[in-house]
């Protein structure tokens, strides 16, 4: 980790809630309020973050699945959304979640009339700019925790139990 965490403390709460309270705070509601009021579907909501963690590189992200009404992804789907150009395990809006993704945080320019045509043709307006939103979260989250070497640091219980 690049920053230094008092023995005991949980490095997310720590470097979040009480090293910059005033932002971190406002991150975590809104880190929050992605996973609990997003109106899109599982699949095409974890194929987005799933790609995003990827980029990112964030251990931790890559590692967790989201839980909706005791429903997870299936195994292998990281895998589906890392090879979205060509998987067949992805319909048509999962696998234009993990693109989208994959070009809004690698080559947002490249975002053309085309795209969103296609884009415009899966989802509404409003769930575009949900998605995007989410988006946003998870490459500034995501990203900060990686750099910061906090991902590694919060695991998940099996990964912990391995290590």
């Amino acid at each position: 980790m690049l920053v230094d965490v008092p023995a005991g403390k949980d490095p997310i709460s720590y470097v979040w809630g009480e090293m910059v309270p005033r932002i971190g705070s406002a991150a975590a509601k809104f880190s929050a309020a992605v996973y609990a009021h997003s109106s899109l579907g599982l699949r095409e909501f974890e194929a987005a973050r799933l790609r995003i963690a990827q980029i990112n590189g964030c251990v931790f992200c890559q590692e967790w699945r989201t839980e909706r009404d005791g429903q997870k992804v299936e195994d292998g789907f990281d895998d589906a959304v890392r090879d979205w150009a060509s998987t067949d395990v992805l319909g048509d809006r999962a696998r234009l979640a993990a693109e989208y993704a994959e070009r809004y945080a690698e080559d947002h320019h490249s975002l053309d009339d085309a795209f969103w045509q296609r884009m415009t043709a899966q989802y509404t307006q409003a769930e575009i700019v949900e998605l995007t939103m989410c988006l946003g979260s998870w490459i500034a989250f995501g990203r900060l925790n990686r750099v910061l070497g906090l991902d590694t640091a919060c695991v998940l219980p099996t990964t912990q139990a391995a290590r």
